[in-house]
């Protein structure tokens, strides 16, 4: 195999940047990686073919997003179409049935729209679209739901407790609860609320309607105020908050620790938004929560991760500085206020049930937490307690994905370098990784080369 016959075959159609790709791997038991084999694991992140999408944006297709929940992928192509596939027994596909696939297929209900964002929760998903007008512009940006509690198997427009006429800036989907942010910094939850998950000062039994949450406790000993919200994540049972001045707010059950407060005001929750005080002095760029931890992203790339550790999720090894907490019998090790997991480098963050994934600076995937599936790192071992490679996606990593079991890369290609890399990682199998991984050397692309590696 020559280098100069791949980039021949390349360089006619090269427009930087031209192409990205779809990596996703780990539990497989509904189909959530997108690929077709009986394996209920598949531990090697490879490529979605841009035919499983039937090419949406022609083979040099780009996409915007893409989110996982507990057993079911959505992605978004560059034209704005959504695609969904995995488990469907809450109708969180969104195409009026509830039967599962392995295969991505085009949610038809949203041909119409524009999808800019998704969001997939445990059992239900969200997205953020703006209509496509007659003349071809667009208009503001609106919120869709489906699946379990969000009253339809396909997606329907939802404006909730804001004005119809409100722009939506991000969604987040939990087990059981979904808060939507607006363009003004508002947010709005609907949803369970036995937790406190919804922030509205009580706990509730039953479905509750969609709610604006106005009461933010910024110091305990004075009365709460109304904050502007810039982004958020929901996470099990629990939600954070990022505000326009780089604080964390969490609220929710914090019976693990993920709240990140050394004691709760409400037994083991906090029923109002309350500011993390263990990240005074440090500007937040990002919060992601898991199933019991949550993670923060500084302005200068440093990592920090509080809340339930027993699986390896906080990245600090299985006995580091931890507090015992006994639940039906067993201990639990868990950490309740900030801890620092990485001091510096950090581009990226996203927290699954049960694992953690990051970006780095350089250019690496790293990744902790529970490992049954692959889901985590690259070993082999059912727990990374420490930051760890998933070192073999090629290109440049845009987006970060972790769901139940399950996790998705999207990357982008720069370069004419990263574009053969792309060609060369699609096509390589046990019969050729040896001399694939011959070119990948004299390349210089090291992702390449360990992926063939691992295949060898």
């Amino acid at each position: 195999m020559d280098i100069g016959e791949i980039i021949g075959e390349v360089a006619p159609s090269v427009s930087i940047p031209t192409k990205s790709a779809i990596y996703v791997w780990g539990y497989n038991q509904s189909g959530q990686t997108g690929r077709n084999e009986q394996e209920k694991l598949l531990r090697i992140p490879k490529q979605l073919p841009p035919e499983l999408f039937g090419c949406p944006a022609g083979a040099n297709s780009r996409w915007l997003d893409i989110s996982c929940g507990r057993e079911h992928t959505a992605a978004v192509a560059s034209d704005g179409s959504l695609f969904a596939w995995g488990a469907n027994e809450y109708g969180q596909l969104g195409d009026g049935t509830e039967v599962g696939r392995k295969h991505p297929k085009k949610v038809k209900q949203l041909q119409s729209e524009f999808v800019k964002f998704v969001s997939c929760g445990a059992f239900c998903t969200a997205a953020i679209a703006e209509p496509r007008e007659n003349d071809g512009t667009l208009s503001t940006s609106r919120l869709w739901v489906w699946g379990q509690n969000q009253g339809s198997n396909l997606p329907r427009l939802f404006s909730g407790a804001f004005p119809a006429t409100t722009a939506i800036r991000q969604v987040s989907c939990g087990t059981a609860h979904v808060v939507a942010l607006s363009e003004e910094g508002l947010l709005q939850a609907w949803g369970y609320n036995e937790q406190g998950q919804l922030g509205r000062g009580v706990t509730c039994e039953g479905l509750q309607a969609p709610r604006v949450i106005n009461a933010y406790a910024k110091f305990l000993d004075e009365a709460p105020e109304l904050v502007k919200i810039m982004q958020l994540s929901c996470g099990e049972y629990h939600t954070a908050a990022l505000s326009d001045a780089g604080e964390v707010y969490t609220w929710g059950l914090g019976s693990m620790g993920q709240l990140g407060h050394v004691s709760l005001q409400s037994g083991d929750k906090e029923l109002i938004p309350r500011r993390v005080v263990g990240l005074d002095g440090v500007s937040m760029k990002e919060v992601a929560c898991g199933g019991v931890h949550t993670c923060a992203l500084s302005l200068e790339g440093a990592l920090y991760a509080w809340g339930g550790g027993q699986a390896g999720q906080l990245g600090l090894g299985p006995q580091s500085g931890f507090f015992f907490s006994v639940s039906n019998g067993s201990e639990m090790l868990l950490r309740n206020v900030p801890v620092l997991v990485i001091p510096t480098d950090v581009r990226l963050v996203a927290c699954g049930h049960s694992h953690t994934l990051v970006y780095m600076r350089e250019g690496r995937i790293c990744g902790w937490g529970y490992n049954s599936y692959g889901q985590a790192a690259n070993e082999k071992s059912s727990y990374a307690w420490y930051p760890s490679p998933v070192d073999w996606c090629v290109g440049q990593v845009r987006k970060l994905a972790a769901g139940g079991g399950h996790s998705a890369v999207l990357t982008d290609a720069f370069s004419l370098k990263e574009l053969c890399e792309f060609q060369l990682a699609d096509s390589v199998n046990l019969s050729n990784a040896s001399e694939i991984q011959d070119v990948a050397f004299r390349m210089g692309s090291e992702a390449l080369a360990r992926l063939c590696e691992r295949l060898r």
